[in-house]
C-alpha cells in the first residue's frame, strides 16, 4: 500500500513555528503525523537551514505543487492574511490560535476553507493539556452555581496580538467546553498605560442563567498562571486536579489531529462540533471587544 504523504511548509519561527519543525522532523512512529513530510520554513528573518529544514520564500511555498499544506505560526495580527494566501493557493492550512482576530474574517475564511474542499484546522492545545483532561472530567455532570476563571501573564504587544479577547481565547475556549453555550451580559477593561498594565473582566451566563466570570490579567513581571474558582451544588473547585505528565507533547498531539483530519479519519460530527465551538468564541472575543470599547454611557 502506497502512504499518502503530505508535503508541508512551516510559516513563522517564533517558538511555536520551532516546536511545529521539531515534530514535523520527528514524527512520533505509527501515528497520523508520518503522512506529513516537511519540505522547508518561510520566514520574513534569514536563516538558511534550520537542522535538516531549508528556508523558502513565501511565493514559492505559494507556488509549488509538492506543498500540500502550510503550518502558520506568525503573529496573531497576520494570521488572516496569510490563511487567506494559502486558501487561494489550494492549500490545506493548520493555524495557531486565534484563528483571526475580526469575528467577520473568521467566518469568511471558514468559507473559504470550504468552498475550497480544504482543511482549515485552529491548534488549541489548551484542551489537550492533561490539567484540563482531568479539569473537564471532575465539572462533567456537576451543576454549575457560579464560576470565575482568571489568568494572569506577562505583557503582550496589542498591535501583533490583538485585542485581549481573540489573544487569550484559550480561557474562553475552556469555558465554553465545559459549560457549554455562554451569552455576555457585561465587559470592561482597565488600563494603566504607564504601568503598562492591563485588567479585562467579563460576566457571562450559561444556558441555566448562571454567572461565570473571565478575568484576563497582565503586567510586567506577573507570574503566567489561571486560577480557578467553580462553585457547584455539590462544593466548590478551587484547585486544578492533580494531573499526570502525558508522554507526547502538545503540539504533537495537535499536528496527529491535523493529519487524521487531512486523511479524512475524523467524523463529520466532531468537525462540526469543532468549527461551532471556534466560531462561536470568535463572535464572543468580538462582542467582548465591543463591550469594552464602547464609551462610557453618561447618566444625566
Amino acid at each position: 500500500q502506497i502512504r499518502k504523504m503530505f508535503g508541508t511548509v512551516v510559516v513563522g519561527v517564533g517558538i511555536a513555528g520551532l516546536a511545529r519543525i521539531r515534530d514535523l522532523m520527528n514524527p512520533m512512529p505509527s501515528s497520523p503525523s508520518e503522512h506529513l513530510k516537511l519540505l522547508g520554513f518561510v520566514s520574513r528573518r534569514s536563516f538558511g537551514n534550520i537542522n535538516e529544514a531549508k528556508q523558502i520564500s513565501l511565493e514559492d511555498a505559494l507556488k509549488s505543487k509538492e506543498i500540500h499544506a502550510a503550518f502558520i505560526s506568525t503573529e496573531n495580527r497576520s494570521h488572516e492574511e496569510t490563511i487567506r494566501m494559502f486558501l487561494e493557493a489550494g492549500k490545506h492550512v493548520l493555524v495557531e490560535y486565534p484563528l483571526a482576530l475580526s469575528a467577520k474574517a473568521a467566518h469568511e475564511l471558514w468559507e473559504m476553507a470550504e468552498q475550497k474542499d480544504k482543511v482549515l484546522h485552529v491548534e488549541h492545545i489548551e484542551l489537550l493539556t492533561e490539567e484540563y483532561k482531568q479539569l473537564k472530567k471532575e465539572v462533567t455532570g456537576k451543576d454549575l452555581v457560579k464560576g470565575t476563571l482568571h489568568f494572569t501573564g506577562h505583557v503582550l504587544d496589542e498591535s501583533k496580538s490583538g485585542f485581549p479577547a481573540f489573544s487569550g481565547i484559550a480561557r474562553l475556549t475552556w469555558l465554553i467546553d465545559l459549560f457549554g453555550d455562554l451569552t455576555v451580559t457585561s465587559a470592561t477593561r482597565e488600563k494603566q498605560k504607564d504601568k503598562n498594565y492591563s485588567r479585562m473582566t467579563v460576566h457571562f451566563q450559561t444556558a441555566n442563567k448562571k454567572p461565570l466570570t473571565w478575568i484576563e490579567e497582565r503586567g510586567p513581571g506577573m507570574r503566567r498562571e489561571k486560577k480557578i474558582n467553580f462553585c457547584f451544588t455539590s462544593g466548590c473547585l478551587e484547585n486544578f486536579p492533580q494531573a499526570p505528565r502525558s508522554s507526547v507533547g502538545l503540539f504533537m498531539q495537535d499536528q496527529n489531529l491535523f493529519a487524521k483530519k487531512l486523511l479524512g479519519q475524523v467524523s463529520k460530527e466532531e468537525l462540526d462540533a469543532e468549527k461551532w465551538r471556534i466560531l462561536r468564541c470568535l463572535d464572543l472575543a468580538e462582542v467582548i471587544q465591543q463591550y469594552c470599547e464602547e464609551p462610557e454611557k453618561i447618566y444625566s
